[in-house]
Order: structure tokens, then sequence, then C-alpha cells
């Protein structure tokens, strides 16, 4: 990790791109340092389809987050999604060596876990160990030490498209930024709002994006399960827009201002000012029309999300029932709809244990975001063992691109 001690957790998604700078601290504590945002044009669905207009608002985040934080930026940990992601859970075995289990010993289990056959359009984005069984004993979280003959191991797989991967690598790169490591974005998700009773309990997180509708499982603080299902409050903003016959970008403010996806909690006298298109006269509206919009929507994403909670096998091992996340979370009545699907206790996920200029990230669409902050964490020792840094703290952004320029001049007199 550099000197500052500064990272930069980078959320590409489909209707903004957020980058935060901040400090971890050992006992997890996020300190916030800076934000940036701005909208997302380039992304569908959580996957690149713009490199160019996603390159311009990376640009846009990263330089806002710069003055903000007051330091200069030059590498990212991303975050990925799209319903290109696939997981599986896998099992290796292998016969230990020596006396007691070492490192090599639970490197090699892993390596036998993820032989298994991958298509070669897909890559291995995360391994992630669920238990380790030492000579039949289960339930195992760290085996090293411990004396056995036999050691297995349960894991997590998640892949993506390489394509996918690419083209967020490709877009940060002409951003001028390194991409320190990539992460599923619910697992980041996941790290920024569940308590570590929930993990172990049983609990499931949904991850309302604006593109993607991302599911985390976990029990027995392990991960369990992980999809991605290519909806989200985008969808709901297509809705209003093409029933209201209003401009997209009058539909979100709509839905953020007035929308409510349970039409029980709109009273019947209720109306809203509507923008037209084409230079039209705004006209009035009953809400009662719009919540029975964004509640035939959002029981459409819930009851699939449902679909995979029950697909999964772990739909009746969430003790702490299903904690939501995401933009799309704080839309009103949307956690009284999810608990009649799903038939479980609902809590909106914010991000914790987050300190310095908390009071910006005090919402659930900053959850991914701040996750990766953690995500990186756990990663910068492994990975950034150049002592590369992240952040520059003492050098100003404008006076580093001089300087940079004036380097360039003198490089090419020589």
């Amino acid at each position: 990790m550099a000197s500052s001690g500064l990272i930069v957790g980078l959320d590409i998604g489909t209707t903004k791109i957020c980058a935060v700078v901040g400090e971890v601290t050992g006992d997890g504590l996020v300190e916030i340092k800076g934000i940036g945002l701005s909208e997302s044009t380039g992304l569908r669905k959580g996957m690149v389809v713009n490199i160019e207009q996603t390159v311009q608002a990376i640009r846009s985040a990263i330089q806002e987050a710069e003055l903000m934080a007051g330091c200069e930026i030059h590498s990212v940990y991303v975050g990925i999604a799209g319903n290109h992601i696939l997981s599986l859970n896998s099992h290796g075995v292998i016969a230990v060596k020596g006396n007691e289990i070492d490192k090599q010993d639970v490197d090699r289990a892993i390596d036998a876990a993820r032989a298994i056959a991958i298509p070669a359009d897909r890559e291995v984005l995360h391994i992630l160990p669920q238990e380790y069984i030492v000579d039949n004993q289960r339930g195992i979280v760290d085996p090293l030490g411990m004396a056995g003959v036999r050691l297995e191991v349960r894991v997590h797989i998640v892949t993506g498209a390489t394509t996918s991967a690419k083209n967020i690598y490709s877009s940060c790169n002409r951003s001028d930024l390194d991409v320190d490591g990539m992460s599923l974005e619910c697992l980041a998700s996941a790290r920024a709002v569940l308590s570590p009773e929930e993990r172990e309990l049983g609990v499931a997180l949904v991850d309302l994006g604006g593109g993607t509708s991302d599911v985390a499982i976990f029990v027995n603080n392990a991960i369990k399960h992980t999809a991605v299902l290519a909806m989200g409050g985008q969808n709901v903003t297509n809705d209003i827009a093409f029933v209201l016959r209003t401009p997209v970008a009058e539909a979100e403010k709509i839905k953020t201002r007035y929308g409510c996806a349970m039409t029980d909690l709109v009273q019947s006298d209720e109306q809203i000012m509507v923008p037209s298109v084409g230079g039209v006269i705004p006209r009035r509206v009953e809400r009662k029309v719009l919540a029975e919009i964004c509640e035939a929507r959002m029981d459409e994403i819930l009851t699939r999300v449902d679909q995979i909670l029950t697909d999964s096998g772990y739909s009746d091992r969430l003790g702490a029932g299903v904690v939501l996340t995401g933009g799309s979370a704080l839309l009103e009545g949307c956690k009284d709809l999810a608990e009649q699907i799903f038939r479980k206790a609902v809590r909106i996920g914010y991000p914790s244990n987050v300190g310095g200029l908390k009071d910006l990230v005090n919402h659930p669409k900053y959850a991914t975001a701040v996750g990766l902050l953690r995500e990186a964490y756990a990663l910068v020792p492994q990975t950034n063992t150049a002592n590369k840094p992240i952040v520059d703290e003492n050098e100003p952004g404008f006076l580093a691109r001089i300087v940079a320029i004036m380097k360039g001049w003198f490089s090419d007199i020589k």
C-alpha cells in the first residue's frame, strides 16, 4: 500500500459511475476522503457497449474525486456485473504431504477444486473457499497447522465473459488508470452492508442497481450462491417514460420523487405534474397510476429474485432474512413489497462502519463503491508488492499534469 494509505473503489454501473477515495483501518473502518459521481451512458445491463462514453464518464468521476480528496489517482479497484456472470460450487481433495497442513497444501486443494472445464470465452473472477474438511472433520475455517492426512475444500467459483472484463480494463486504461483488481459487485456490496451475525445466521443480499439486480447468499459465514438478474431500476424508469409519454430523464426524476412500489400506500386524490415530449404542455396524472407502473415492474423483479433464492436451495436457511441495497431499494414501498414476495424479514442496507465524509455515502446506491474499498484493502498487500502508489496526496493534480507535459517535451528533445 502507498505511504498515503489511500485506495480507490470505482463502481462502473449502468446508470452511474462512482469513484470513492478512502482509507481502510485495521478494524474495518472506512474513512471517506472524497467521492466523484457521473452519469453513465456507455453501459447496458452492466456491460460496456460504448467505450468512449464510458471513458468520459470515468474521467469525470475520477476528476471530481481527486478534487474533493486533494490527491492524484493512479489506479482503482473496480466492480463487474452483468447477466454474463455465472457461478458454481466445486470440491477439491488432496493428500497432505507432511505432518501438518501448510500453505502449500491449502493452495493445492484449491487448485484441485478449480480444475473444472471452463469455456475459452470465460475467465475465473473469484475462487471463494466455503469450508475445509480435514479427515472428515467438517466446518473448518482455517486448516493451517492442523494435523491430518486428507484435506478437502469446498469453494464457490465466479466466472464472467472474458470480453466484458477486457472492456472494463480497456475503459480504465484509456482513462489513464491501472486496475489493481476486479470484484463481483454484489460481493463488494455485501462487505459494505452485511454484519458478521447475518452472514453466520444466513442472509441474502439483493443489490437493486440501475441495469441489474445482483444476489449473494451467505450461510455459516460463507458465500453459497451468487447470481445476476439483468433487470433493475432502469426498467422501471423506461416503463414510466413509455406509459406516461415523458422523456426518460424526466421519468427518472418522477420515479425518484413520487414513485411507489405499492399502490395501497398512495392516496387516491394525489396528483403529480408530468412533462410531455415535443413541447406539449405538462399535464396532471394521478400518482396512483405511477404507483401501478412501479409496482408491476418491481413485483416482476422481486419475484424473479425470489425464484433465484428458491432455485439455490438455501431459501429455507436464511435466518437473517433479506437485505436490500442499491439505489432502487429506497423506492417507497419496496421493502414492504419485498416482504410480501420473499415471506421473510427484509431491511434496507446502508454502508456501515464508515467515517470521514460519511454523510456523502450514507445511501444504498454507494454500497458497492464503499465495499470495493474493503475488497481493495484485502487485496492490496498481495498485489501492490512494488509499493506503487494508488493515489498521491503530495502532488496537486493540476501541477502534476503540467510536470508530466514538460517531461514529455524534454524527452522529445533528447
